[in-house]
């Protein structure tokens, strides 16, 4: 892949260099910050060798690369000019309260990922290597890497202060001054008394508090490995770190508004934010530890089976605070870690199948690399490359995800570090008494291949012919050409326009297949109303399930192919309703065929409507109309014999 090459015409396709206002990456995708998205070409970046996908969600464009997308990041940064802390509010589109919320969740954690997944494989290596005898956990060795383990999850309030103040736009110094204050070792040595309060069921929060000045209580909270109370108290810093920097005056800037930020924001925190993102953490946890105890087969089967619709979202990442606090306070988690490990293989098994199954070599290649890199726990590939564009594909990847999902539910399997759920994220269930953990976490993954097989072989999938377009398949090419029809014609026929609108000639069409004439010669036309009538007399040949196309044959002999839109097989028949069946005489200028022109425009598609002569070898030439606009009904093709 040439990074270079490609980062450029991403570049151009989402609006130039003038319209991003900023750019990173997760594992798999670019995140763009737009300042308009209605200028990014969806269609063209989809269509980019190297991409798998193009989605907005929580208000960034994404463009799902898969694992070497932190290349192109690269490159386009370098072809753009893109600073890491470029501006990523203010000119952004507005997006609604949810949005902005799941978004600034993805934008804080995503770059955390990758430091979560490193720490909690040495974990798991750790807890392999006492598993087998290797090391003790008493020894200097499990010491030092149990620290390499152990320290992100410990100061984690340090790494998301730093995360958040880039998002919150704000300093990441004072952020991480704000984050030792949370830390620091001098709340230890203080006497504290004790509150308990009872949430429900028995279930009880103990709060400890001293105060100050003899009279404001502050709660004793340990905040190591806290999620929510740093991303509060970074989130006020922001409020107040502009208005101290406005009213100071400028000789002593530079120490008084870093000290009324520290001073005030470090008094709300103790008082207010952190407390109060303690006491959510404890709730969420609280109510986590019920759904455990009561119903545990519940979040995995409902990760299992609709883990891909998370990462469609983005919302995958907004569980990972979640997560954190169960590992901070049970010391395992059982929120991520099962039910994805369900999908994933699901997912990357599905894949694999595909391309297995697939005579299509492009999809073939794509199948089983994708579905490899899933089953190590990566499914963006495989989700938008694969399943998501075959859909039963990724039927069967829940069916399968969702029976594991249940499956490890019931057995209460749990991870004792977070990693991303693969083949090679097994490590992270070892803990506990015993292996059956680890055991069920094998039965897990058997499971989710075995039934996920079994669906896609029994959903099965639209295998598309090898050709250079992906869009044109099989179905639509041999059951136009594999005719056994002479051609009757002694004098030039003229075909009449089954559509009303301008004409374009097939070089002018985005798809290979037909504007370089690989289906046959022909023209286009560009619709003005959502009807298709007969261009001869003749009889229907084939109405292709989805609708978006039609095959006749006329009395002469001539085979005839009406795709409407470009791409439109995809929407699986929807906006369309034929109205005539395959078999059936039909009159020319007869009603063949009505489609929504919105409804498919909406959905992200191109109406132009190729009009194909198939069996073009049997004529001398095809002609098109040298008219600028046509009107159904009207001379439209003239073939000459």
């Amino acid at each position: 892949m040439n990074y270079t090459n490609l980062a450029a015409e991403i570049l151009k396709y989402v609006g130039g260099q003038e319209n991003v206002i900023s750019v990173t990456n997760c594992m798999t995708r670019l995140r763009f910050q737009l300042k308009d998205s209605k200028k990014a070409n969806v269609e063209a970046i989809k269509n980019l060798k190297g991409v798998q996908g193009a989605v907005t969600k929580n208000g960034q464009f994404q463009i799902i690369i898969g694992t070497d997308v932190s290349h192109v990041c690269e490159e386009i940064k370098k072809l753009g000019h893109f600073d890491d802390n470029a501006e990523t509010s203010g000119e952004a589109e507005k997006t609604g309260i949810i949005n902005s919320f799941f978004g600034t969740l993805t934008a804080i954690f995503t770059p955390v990922i990758p430091a979560l997944a490193g720490s909690g494989m040495i974990k798991a290596l750790l807890a392999l290597c006492v598993a087998l005898g290797v090391i003790t956990n008493d020894s200097n060795t499990y010491k030092v890497f149990f620290a390499f383990a152990d320290a992100l999850f410990s100061f984690m309030p340090f790494i998301l202060a730093i995360s958040a103040a880039k998002r919150f736009k704000c300093s990441p110094y004072i952020a991480a001054v704000l984050a030792g204050v949370l830390l620091h070792s001098s709340f230890t040595g203080i006497e504290a008394q004790e509150l308990i309060i009872n949430i429900f069921n028995g279930n009880t929060i103990s709060l400890k508090y001293f105060t100050i000045f003899g009279f404001l209580p502050i709660l004793a909270i340990s905040y190591g490995g806290s999620v929510i109370p740093i991303l509060l108290i970074v989130w006020v810093q922001s409020k107040i770190e502009p208005v101290a920097n406005k009213y100071s005056f400028p000789a002593v800037k530079v120490f008084l508004a870093p000290l009324i930020t520290i001073i005030l924001t470090g008094l709300i925190a103790l008082f207010i934010a952190g407390p109060i993102g303690n006491l959510i953490g404890q709730i969420l946890a609280v109510g986590f530890n019920f759904l455990n105890d009561y119903a545990g087969w519940v979040i995995p089967l409902i990760m299992g089976t609709l883990c891909p619709f998370f990462v469609m979202t983005g919302m995958h990442y907004c569980f990972a605070p979640i997560q954190s606090i169960q590992y901070a306070t049970l010391g395992y988690g059982t929120i991520l870690g099962p039910g994805m490990l369900a999908s994933n293989i699901a997912q990357g098994t599905s894949s694999i199948v595909v391309g297995l199954k697939s005579k299509n070599k492009e999809l073939k290649q794509l199948g089983l690399s994708a579905g490899f890199t899933g089953l190590m726990g990566i499914t963006e590939p495989a989700l938008y490359g694969v399943n998501l564009k075959y859909k039963k594909p990724l039927y069967a990847a829940m069916i399968g995800g969702g029976c594991a999902g249940l499956y490890a539910g019931i057995t209460g399997i749990h991870t004792f570090s977070s990693t991303t759920a693969g083949l090679l994220a097994l490590p992270v269930y070892i803990g506990g008494e015993g292996f059956m953990n680890l055991i069920n976490a094998c039965i897990t993954i058997l499971i989710s291949m075995a039934v996920t097989v079994i669906a896609t072989l029994i959903l099965g999938f639209k295998d598309p012919v090898e050709m250079k377009t992906g869009e044109v398949n099989a179905e639509e090419v041999n059951a136009v050409n594999k005719k056994e029809v002479k051609p009757l014609i002694k004098e030039k026929l003229i075909l009449a326009a089954p559509l009303s609108g301008q004409t374009i000639s097939l070089s002018e069409v985005s798809d290979e297949a037909f504007s370089q004439g690989i289906l046959g010669k022909g023209a286009a036309i560009l619709p003005v109303e959502g009807k298709v009538y007969a261009p001869v007399n003749g009889r229907v040949e084939t109405v292709f399930e989805t609708k978006h196309a039609i095959g006749l044959v006329s009395d002469e002999g001539v085979e005839i192919l009406i795709h409407v839109g470009i791409d439109t097989v995809e929407l699986g028949g929807k906006f369309y309703e034929a109205k005539v069946k395959q078999g059936e005489r039909i009159a020319k200028g007869q009603l063949l065929l009505e489609f929504d022109m919105d409804g498919i425009k909406k959905a992200g598609y191109d109406i132009t409507t190729p009009i194909i002569v198939s069996n073009t070898e049997d004529y001398l030439e095809v002609l098109a109309t040298v008219k600028e606009t046509v009107r159904a009904k009207e001379d439209f093709l003239t073939i000459l014999p």
